[in-house]
């Protein structure tokens, strides 16, 4: 039953990896790289811990005390804590490696975080809460939190490549993820009626249709990055000859 309980909790994250590392096809990332990455994003944890425990020490809850209330701790208290938590190793420990040399692989690294993160969550609530929860989160909450870490990996692989934004790009890598994150936790905050689980969905599929534009547009990207970078090093060596 345990081992059952974990494969079904760490099932999901390991297949979002994999599809990502599968679309990356040009110049993969180094697989020690990504495992770091991943244990990165489990570290990732830690942040939103702290945020979230002295939320409680001060008498903040998810829900109960109005809209505003529940607003703030959506997208304060846990949006921007846990997208700050895989922000936070996206950008000092994969966004300076060398490896990171196309603007897709912003996204890879993001994914390979925000899968560590979500599976540690995911592990977690499993085993407190049984594996009912564990089927309902394979299809809407690890799906969420690889959409979350796709919008950001899209904005730092822009911010990779056009220095001269990069604090804005990153920024609005960060922004667009605990907006979506916050917005998805939102409405499952203020209650549990089919129109709020719904409004919370609806936010979900926008999320998965501008990842999978991301994911398109990085692609194509990510293609004539190589083609112009081939074209360069091939001058280079007529120059030389």
């Amino acid at each position: 039953m345990l081992l059952s309980a974990f494969a079904l909790a760490v099932a999901p994250g390991i297949a979002i990896m994999l599809a990502i590392y599968a679309l990356d096809q040009r110049n993969r990332e180094p697989l020690g790289l990504l495992v770091r990455c991943f244990i990165l994003g489990i570290a990732g944890m830690i942040l939103p811990l702290i945020v979230q425990t002295m939320a409680s020490v001060y008498g903040l809850r998810a829900s109960g005390y109005g809209l505003l209330h529940s607003a703030f701790y959506a997208f304060i208290v846990v949006g921007l804590s846990e997208e700050g938590g895989k922000y936070l190793a996206l950008r000092y420990f994969a966004y300076p490696k060398k490896a990171f040399d196309e603007p897709f692989d912003g996204i890879v690294y993001s994914v390979m975080i925000g899968m560590g993160f979500a599976t540690a969550e995911n592990i977690m609530y499993v085993f407190q809460y049984g594996m009912a929860t564990g089927w309902a989160r394979m299809f809407i909450s690890v799906p969420a939190h690889a959409c979350f870490a796709i919008l950001m990996g899209y904005y730092t692989g822009l911010a990779k490549f056009i220095p001269q934004h990069r604090g804005t790009l990153l920024f609005t890598g960060l922004f667009w993820a605990v907006i979506f994150h916050g917005a998805f936790d939102f409405f499952l905050f203020i209650g549990d009626s089919i129109f709020q689980v719904l409004a919370a969905l609806v936010s979900l599929y926008i999320a998965v249709r501008l990842s999978i534009r991301a994911i398109r547009q990085h692609r194509a990207t990510s293609r004539e990055w190589e083609r112009l970078r081939e074209e360069n090093e091939r001058e280079q060596e007529q120059n030389q000859d």
